[in-house]
């Protein structure tokens, strides 16, 4: 180790960078450096606290490494602190069991880690651009801008070759280089500019404390003067004729690639991305063309306004079977085609029926495609019209709209929506039905936890009465927050069934809720299956919704009678917002959620939420448990600020104590150090006498003389204060050389460890007696 740390000094032909405040401030603009080229995944990741983090981190190692190395000649002891730091750090934040603190890391913290960077490689593959940097996401970019820190750290003042740190931190700007999507300038300013300042701080000859100020100036001034004339000439020179004629690639100005929902649902992993990329836009309004404020006038009494609440999530497809680990896609049935101003629905009743407003509220729904590929088109789960060009067909068992070809940005299409009335006094009194193949929506997967399954759906759904009660009552079980948290960490496996996992672990995100809520139901008897899809999004200044791909969800569908699948919301309100109005309990006690005038998806929740379904993971604005950024931004200042308090008052003292050093106050100091070994001497002893007396009192002693360097530096002492004392004019010594005098002398007569030798202690216990 010590040999390639020489040898990286030969290679970048620089010495080791001067301790004390350079040291520190060395440390201090690779921080700056650090954090700097860490703003360069700004156009990978949308905001967010991963920023707070990284920084309070590489602002907290930056102060530990300062200080460890203030108090140590080792090179590599402070960045060997600093990684222990990191290591213990991450293992209690990002490895602690949710919802609490664990202060002590045990072999849980470790399954717990190791799962989330799994997770964190899942959501990247999957990811579109600009993604979410969610809590596994968080700590990988935390761990990368820490350890990129360490290693500059150590490289440009452990080692004295800040050009080297450079490369290092260079590894930041890959992804936004490879993948083209453009950094901010301000990420190339503060790096430029603290990389700059670090290398004219390297090259600086060290000064007395009068010229310090000065070359301390010069060399900040020459760098920022480097960066000014860089930030100048560089859009002059690109300006120029020959410049303008080249045609460089156009990077960045697109996604990585569209969102697609994936069809096999697995439980014991993470759902992938969580992106703020926009992938549908739609507007609602009344048949007449109106806003859709009002109420229209209905048959029922229903009342709610024509807007994204009343029609609903749009789904894409729904699933079928379970295997007890995930989802697979059933096979399309029969494809055929529709007539566009007719109705689609699995409703045997009201297929292929006209609109009608007295079968409910009407909606016009128009759709317009951009950043999803998907041969399913997102339709209301409502009885709906679909206009739309291409070659698309209809597979009325699953209720879904399937294209030759998937979806592209552009594609648009339209729908008419009959919202019919479905209430709690409906679904009650009408009870589960029998949809086409019965069987299949009944069916569970035979696992050793099956029967623990059925007796728990058995126990929450003991007081109710009916089909519909017992939906309501498991719904109500999942949502509520004392007995669930969500949460896109997914605990290993510990058994054969996903589902026993998830009821036992009490966390997880939408797919889990779902897929729980559903074989429950089954057991119960009630046909159920799994809808896929977007939550209806967030509305902007020109009345339309945008849908992003944080906004995919999944939920069950439950088969009743007269009303066919009839969706119900167990994933808790954090992600979802209220449940369907048939099955809100405050609904049901003091109106509509419309009357009540909360939202269906909150514009809090909605618009931040991550991205579930399938290749992309779970909706949810659910803050992420761990410790508070803002204790831990706290707690790293006043760390920080302590360390340099200590550093300053150690260097003065230290500083003090050289400059009062004279010839004398070395003297005695060192026969103060001598007496307790017996080689002392008396105030009334003359200098040269007192080296004779040390020369003969070793040599009793050891049987030896002493040694040549160690006499050497006891005459050279002993001639400072000679002519301190005697001479007209005194011979001017420093007090870095007094002390090396010193220090000679007394490792000459004691041992390493600095106590009397056995000899010399017996010595002078003889002569005392």
């Amino acid at each position: 180790m010590l040999a390639a740390a020489a040898g990286v000094r030969a290679m970048t032909g620089t010495g080791m960078l001067p301790r004390g405040i350079r040291s520190v401030l060395g440390s201090a603009l690779v921080a700056v450096a650090t954090c700097g080229s860490l703003l360069a995944l700004s156009g990978l990741l949308a905001p967010g606290r991963w920023t707070t983090a990284a920084v309070v981190t590489v602002l907290l190692l930056a102060g530990v490494t300062a200080g460890v190395r203030h108090v140590t000649r080792s090179w590599w002891a402070p960045s060997l602190t600093g990684l222990v730091l990191l290591v213990l750090g991450v293992l209690v934040v990002y490895g602690g069991p949710p919802g609490r603190v664990q202060v002590v890391p045990d072999t849980g913290s470790v399954e717990r880690l190791l799962a989330a960077v799994r997770e964190a490689v899942a959501l990247i593959n999957a990811a579109l651009v600009p993604m979410v940097a969610s809590r596994p996401v968080e700590m990988l970019v935390v761990v990368g801008a820490a350890s990129a820190f360490l290693v500059a750290d150590a490289l440009a003042i452990g080692l004295g070759a800040p050009a080297w740190s450079g490369l290092v931190l260079g590894f930041l700007w890959i992804p936004t280089v490879v993948l083209g999507f453009p950094a901010s300038g301000w990420a190339l300013f503060w790096a430029g500019l603290a990389f700059l300042l670090l290398l004219a701080l390297s090259v600086a000859p060290p000064a007395s404390s009068e010229q310090g100020p000065r070359r301390a100036v010069e060399a900040l001034s020459g760098a920022a003067a480097i960066v000014v004339l860089t930030l100048v000439a560089g859009p002059l020179v690109a300006a120029a004729p020959g410049w303008a004629s080249l045609d460089l690639p156009q990077l960045g100005s697109g996604p990585v690639g569209p969102l697609r929902l994936s069809d096999d649902l697995d439980l014991r992993e993470s759902l992938g991305a969580r992106s703020s990329q926009v992938v549908l836009r739609y507007t609602v309004t009344a048949p007449d063309g109106s806003t859709g404020t009002e109420p229209q006038p209905t048959a029922s009494d229903l009342t709610a306004p024509t807007d994204a609440r009343l029609i609903g999530p749009l789904r894409a497809f729904t699933l079928r079977d379970f295997d007890g680990r995930s989802w697979q896609r059933t096979e399309a049935g029969e494809l055929a085609s529709w007539d566009p101003e007719r109705l689609l629905t699995s409703d045997p009743g009201l297929a292929g029926r006209e609109p009608d407003p007295q079968g409910g509220t009407l909606a016009r729904v128009e759709v317009l495609v951009e950043g999803l590929r998907e041969q399913r088109l997102p339709v209301s789960t409502f009885p709906r019209t679909v206009a739309i060009d291409g070659s698309w067909s209809y597979d009325p068992e699953q209720d879904e709209v399937v294209g030759s070809r998937s979806t592209q940005q552009g594609t648009g299409y339209s729908m008419t929506v009959q919202v019919p009335e479905i209430t709690a006094d409906s679904l009650r009194e009408q009870g589960e039905g029998t949809p086409t193949d019965a069987e299949a929506y009944t069916t569970v997967p035979e696992t050793e936890h099956t029967a623990d399954i059925r007796a728990l759906a058995e126990e929450i759904t003991a007081e109710a009465d009916g089909a519909y009660e017992q939906a309501l009552a498991l719904q109500s079980y999942f949502r509520d927050t004392r007995n669930f948290t969500y949460d896109t960490r997914v605990p290993p496996a510990r058994t054969d069934d996903a589902v026993w996992d998830f009821l036992d672990s009490r966390q997880g995100y939408c797919v889990q809720f779902a897929t729980s809520m559903t074989m429950m139901a089954r057991l119960l008897g009630i046909p159920s299956r799994i809808g896929v899809g977007f939550l209806p999004g967030t509305p902007n200044r020109d009345r339309e919704y945008v849908v992003t791909g944080r906004q995919s969800h999944a939920w069950p569908e439950l088969y009743f009678a007269g009303a066919g699948w009839v969706r119900f919301e167990p994933t808790p309100a954090v992600q979802t917002g209220l449940p369907p109005r048939w099955s809100d309990p405050l609904a049901l006690l003091t109106g509509t959620a419309e009357e009540r005038e909360v939202p269906a998806v909150p514009s809090g929740a909605a618009s931040q939420a991550p991205v579930p379904g399938a290749t992309t993971a779970p909706g949810t604005t659910l803050e992420d448990d761990g410790f508070p950024l803002a204790w831990v931004g706290v707690g790293a200042i006043l760390v920080l600020v302590t360390l340099t308090a200590v550093a300053v008052l150690l260097r003065r003292r230290r500083a003090a104590r050289a400059a009062e050093l004279d010839p004398e106050q070395a003297w005695e100091r060192l026969r103060t150090r001598l007496e307790p070994a017996g080689a002392g001497w008396s105030s009334a002893t003359t200098p040269r006498q007192a080296v004779e007396v040390v020369r003969a009192r070793v040599a009793e002693a050891h049987g030896a003389a002493l040694g040549v360097e160690a006499e050497a530096a006891l005459r050279s002492l002993a001639g400072a204060v000679e002519s301190e004392r005697y001479a007209p004019t005194p011979v001017e010594v420093s007090a870095e050389e007094l002390e090396t005098w010193v220090a000679q002398v007394l490792g000459g007569v004691l041992s390493p460890g600095e106590k009397p030798t056995a000899a010399l202690a017996t010595t002078a216990a003889g002569r005392d007696g």
